[in-house]
């Protein structure tokens, strides 16, 4: 047998496991690459193709690197729920609730217009319904991606896992989560989605796991679709304040 074919690819195969292991290092790091790799994800987020398509381009991107940069995935909060039923009906019933006290509750207080004029042409727009619904979803999959999952780990690689770290990265996270509501919805929309951070985040911090907060946030912008589309949110934006 002659071992030259052999002796080359070995070393063609540790060659190839060397580089592969150095771009794993690299995307893992903060490096040019690693902080590449940090703003093409976040300043990229979702895209939209028209007035309510959007593709989940961040998040695609993350899933890309969590592979590539050989990250466990439960360091971005996919680990597998204990209970899928359970995590799903806690989830929509949080949502849903959480939606409702923001609308009742916590935006007039902060003095928000009942009305969502960012999104108000969705009333009674039975065109653009299902349209909706998919960037509904897309957002809670995708948003909860890129600011808790891949946001924690890359902060909590920065600035580690103590206290003070913990509560810094859930306020950090949220200030940028809610700015990137802004373009779109201005003011009351920046407040709201700040205020959301808040809560997602400090569960996800408490928690590790990111699918009930997934199902949580599809809760939270489906009631918020519903009640747009049935031209519900003045009654329910008086139902504590009058």
């Amino acid at each position: 047998m002659r071992l030259e074919p052999v002796l080359k690819s070995t070393v063609e195969a540790g060659v190839a496991q060397q580089s592969t292991d150095r771009l794993a290092a690299e995307l893992r790091g903060f490096g040019p690459l690693g902080i590449l790799a940090i703003l093409a994800i976040i300043l990229t987020g979702n895209v939209f193709v028209s007035k309510m398509v959007v593709l989940p381009v961040g998040t695609i991107l993350v899933l890309l690197w969590v592979w590539r940069s050989r990250t466990p995935w439960r360091e971005i909060g996919y680990v597998w729920p204990k209970t899928w039923i359970v995590s799903l009906m806690l989830g929509l019933v949080f949502g849903v609730a959480f939606k409702f006290l923001m609308k009742a509750f916590v935006m007039p207080l902060l003095g928000a217009d009942p009305v969502n004029q960012a999104y108000h042409f969705l009333t009674g727009n039975r065109a653009l319904l299902l349209q909706a619904v998919w960037a509904m979803l897309v957002a809670g999959f995708g948003e909860e991606t890129v600011f808790r999952g891949y946001a924690f780990e890359r902060l909590g690689k920065l600035l580690g896992s103590s206290v003070a770290a913990r509560v810094s990265i859930v306020l950090l996270t949220s200030a940028v989560f809610g700015l990137g509501h802004y373009a779109s919805q201005g003011l009351p929309g920046t407040e709201q989605a700040t205020a959301v951070g808040l809560v997602f985040g400090t569960i996800f911090s408490l928690t590790g796991r990111i699918f009930l907060l997934m199902v949580a946030h599809a809760a939270f912008d489906l009631t918020a679709l519903a009640m747009i589309y049935w031209n519900l949110e003045t009654k329910v934006a008086h139902l504590v304040f009058r």
